[in-house]
């Protein structure tokens, strides 16, 4: 599994807590590291399905600096019944929906939505949100708009997002996307990662990474 800008986005941009954090669908453990990371004492579930990432996020985990505040859990999120709640809830979800698939099985869990639909990620996420937690995920823009819908019809609705520009020419790629089950006005912000020139990174996108890249 790579570590991608969708994760680093995420996992800088979302918010922490001190209380109880839940990363569904860890992959590498990328997002929840991080999350360990930006808190003190936060206590921190990793879950994920696929048994080679999970294998790679307890791996990532335990060789971090913060591993005594983690449990891993082998499982899918829609056979996940802890006895708690969460104040904060991220997900960096499959999203590709009835698209052409890799040779690679590993991989086609960790994009396609068969596996975890928008629908029971949602569900997911009421079932185990606090009624006053936040939930938060990064996804393409026409998928973004279809889950913002898809969320409200379970009373979960979005109150704070984040388009995200490659450069200034291309257009918008991926939407960071945080939700409550308060209805609230959505504040909109706009992130572009690189100037014009190629790995030439914006004040705006350093500022947000920059404690998680060695060479910022």
């Amino acid at each position: 599994m790579k570590v991608g800008t969708d994760g680093v986005l995420l996992g800088a941009w979302s918010k922490s807590t001190e209380g109880n954090i839940l990363d569904i669908g860890t992959g590498t453990g990328l997002i929840a590291i991080m999350l360990a990371q930006r808190t003190k004492i936060a206590s921190i579930d990793a879950v994920e399905v696929e048994l080679a990432a999970y294998n790679q996020a307890v791996e990532s985990i335990n060789n971090c600096d913060w591993s005594n505040r983690f449990t891993v859990h082998h499982v899918s999120i829609q056979n996940y019944h802890p006895n708690k709640k969460y104040d904060v809830i991220v997900s960096n979800p499959p999203f590709f929906i009835a698209s052409t698939k890799a040779p690679n099985s590993e991989r086609n869990t960790a994009r396609h939505t068969d596996d975890l639909s928008f629908t029971d990620l949602i569900t997911a996420v009421v079932r185990l949100l606090k009624p006053d937690g936040i939930f938060s995920l990064i996804l393409p823009t026409t998928e973004a708009t279809l889950f913002i819908e898809l969320a409200a019809i379970q009373n979960l609705f979005i109150n704070k997002k984040c388009i995200v520009k490659p450069n200034p020419t291309k257009p918008v790629k991926r939407v960071l996307m945080e939700f409550s089950f308060q209805k609230k006005e959505i504040i909109t912000k706009k992130l572009i990662i690189e100037t014009e020139i190629r790995h030439q990174y914006t004040k705006e996108y350093i500022s947000l990474t920059k404690d998680f890249y060695l060479k910022f």
